[in-house]
């Protein structure tokens, strides 16, 4: 991914010229940077905090963060890991202040769609006929993942679900590539485990 997806209408230009456009005051370019990554954010937050309301105050606060940033925000980092760290800063900020909250993180309320289960299947969960029902996948999800810190978590859902690369899961969490893969790999490794049953031999 080397930035958001276009919009119908919008100019077919790159985020970097978008952003030159809203520091000079272009209001209308932010917007187009709104539109073309409001859908991957959600989803990002989404799946960190499973609460709708929580993932559109979030979206919010990230959006009006990177507003009033703007003027900060320097091309040696590309604009899409520099606007996905506000939002993973926000979200990580409001989870550390609801911990009760997110210790009751389920995933009973997500819809697991096609992409969902192909996302799955590539990590080896699914086993196709050896799943009967997807709600009971859903429950060990859920007692696994919310077992899993909030870092190991977030390069699970940055690179397994919005397909991120290594290098830019750790420019966006501002850490090393090792430790991108050092989390993935104990992460993967404890929900293969954890979710033996479910898992393709």
């Amino acid at each position: 991914m080397v930035q958001g997806d276009f919009r119908p209408g919008e100019p077919q230009v790159p985020d970097e010229e978008l952003v030159d456009r809203a520091q000079a005051g272009d209001i209308k370019a932010f917007d187009w940077l709104v539109l073309r990554y409001k859908d991957r954010l959600y989803g990002v937050i989404y799946n960190m905090t499973s609460n709708h309301e929580d993932t559109n105050d979030m979206l919010m606060e990230t959006f009006d963060k990177a507003f009033r940033s703007l003027g900060t925000y320097r091309k040696n980092a590309a604009f899409y890991t520099w606007i996905y760290r506000i939002a993973l800063n926000r979200t990580l900020n409001h989870i550390n202040k609801n911990k009760k909250r997110s210790k009751d993180f389920s995933l009973n309320d997500i819809d697991l769609d096609k992409s969902t289960e192909r996302d799955l299947t590539d990590m080896g969960v699914l086993a196709g006929d050896k799943v009967a029902e997807l709600g009971e996948l859903q429950k060990k999800l859920n007692e696994s993942l919310k077992n899993l810190s909030d870092k190991h978590r977030a390069v699970v859902v940055l690179y397994d679900i919005d397909g991120m690369s290594h290098a830019d899961i750790a420019k966006t969490l501002d850490c090393s590539e090792g430790t991108v893969r050092s989390r993935l790999h104990y992460a993967h490794q404890y929900l293969q485990k954890a979710l033996a049953t479910y898992i393709k031999k």
